[in-house]
């Protein structure tokens, strides 16, 4: 009996215990629901009011374009009437003259008379448009508007999901790379990469390559365009696509904007080791090279362009051949077109490598590098580059890229994971 009156005692106060507990639970349920629903509400709120926000951009851009086109559609059509009532005045008197009798001087006389002082009648007044179809820039405008609230969209998504400052994770980075060595590397490039927001975005669209390490013999390279550098007639599209526009952009004033030439530089330095990169030539004439990060680039459009001065190189191609520039110099390299072009950068060796690349084979195209057996050759290209070109390599570098013709356009990467490899082997 003692013991079976212990065990009830003992039932009866763990029957407390899980009624307190159980009265703790229900209390969390509800403060879970609570806070739920109340977040939900929040939410809800913040969406109507971001979908009011999109709303009335709209509304405003629309009623932007018709402003515009109303403004300028009654000076255009009043002066396409004007045209039309002179021709067919002109088209009138000219038949009335043609048929006047030749033999009724009189009446030809007058007739000839009226054709002329038509003739000389005051032309309309030319078109006064302060602005040639400005309202053809809103496409930029909501297309700026569109990546810019895709990329927060999906940068915030990455945060709810918990994968860190970058939206990333360690075996991402290393896809498709077997070595203990190469992910010690990735390891460490991550350590070293700029923390630039523009580049949280590289790993999910290029998951496989997106790294790179200042070791000797890991080449793959991120590269990401800066839109501060941007000269006012490049367009880009998120991070890897450059264009160069008609109409110039509004980009906001910055130090570092290109205001003479169009051209943009990456984000990212390179002071040693190794670096490849690879770019997609879609359009246009293109330079694609290195500059020193200290360059200037306010300069003269003459002395600004890439290869046009000793503080940058490039490889051009002008629509019918590839062109190496160094220092104002010039090399024609007499090779087919290749759409994609590979830049290999070798502190240590202060040589700069462009390459032709089709179906994972690469086709060396030149090498900007010292060469002493050269000496005495008349080369000017290469004296100048025995001259100067290893001093570039004291400076710490950028990618940089020229969009020489209206409509140029480039694609950055992907890397192919076969010429990081042959690169690698080296």
């Amino acid at each position: 009996q003692a013991q079976q009156g212990k065990f009830l005692s003992d039932v009866e106060n763990e029957l407390e215990e899980l009624t307190v507990t159980i009265a703790q639970a229900k209390k969390m349920v509800e403060l879970i629901k609570g806070a739920a629903m109340k977040e939900r509400e929040r939410v809800e709120k913040l969406f109507a009011e971001a979908s009011q926000v999109l709303a009335t951009f709209q509304k405003e851009v629309m009623g932007f374009i018709e402003d515009g086109e109303r403004s300028m559609l009654g000076e255009a059509e009043a002066d396409l009437r004007w045209k039309e009532e002179r021709r067919a005045k002109l088209a009138q008197c000219k038949q009335n003259l043609e048929n006047v009798p030749s033999t009724d001087t009189v009446y030809f006389l007058q007739e000839f008379q009226a054709l002329k002082v038509a003739m000389e009648e005051n032309l309309s007044p030319p078109l006064s448009f302060q602005k040639e179809l400005n309202f053809t820039k809103c496409t930029q405008a909501v297309g700026a508007m569109k990546d810019v609230l895709s990329t927060a969209c999906k940068n915030q998504w990455n945060h709810l999901q918990g994968k860190g400052i970058d939206g990333l994770n360690c075996q991402d980075m290393e896809e498709g790379d077997s070595s203990s060595q190469d992910r010690q590397s990735s390891s460490r490039g991550r350590l070293w990469a700029p923390k630039h927001a523009r580049l949280r975005e590289i790993s999910s669209q290029f998951p496989l390559r997106a790294h790179f390490s200042l070791s000797p013999h890991t080449v793959a390279f991120i590269i990401d365009l800066d839109s501060d550098t941007a000269d006012k007639f490049i367009q880009l599209f998120g991070t890897k696509g450059a264009k160069r526009v008609l109409c110039p952009i509004p980009y906001p004033e910055s130090p570092i904007r290109f205001v003479n030439c169009e051209q943009v530089l990456g984000l990212n330095l390179m002071n040693r080791g190794n670096y490849y990169w690879e770019v997609e030539l879609i359009d246009g004439w293109v330079s694609i090279g290195v500059i020193a990060e200290d360059f200037d680039p306010h300069e003269a459009y003459n002395h600004g362009r890439l290869g046009r001065n000793d503080r940058s190189c490039c490889l051009q191609w002008n629509g019918q051949n590839y062109v190496a520039w160094f220092g104002g110099f010039e090399c024609t390299i007499q090779q087919p077109f290749f759409q994609t072009i590979g830049v290999f950068l070798e502190y240590s060796e202060k040589a700069l490598t462009f390459y032709g690349v089709k179906d994972s084979k690469m086709t060396c195209l030149q090498q900007l590098k010292v060469s002493p057996s050269a000496k005495g050759k008349v080369d000017p290209f290469q004296n100048k580059i025995n001259r100067q070109f290893a001093s570039l390599f004291s400076c710490k570098l950028k990618p940089a890229f020229f969009l020489e013709s209206v409509d140029a356009h480039l694609q950055i990467g992907p890397l192919k994971k076969d010429c990081v490899s042959v690169l690698k082997r080296r």
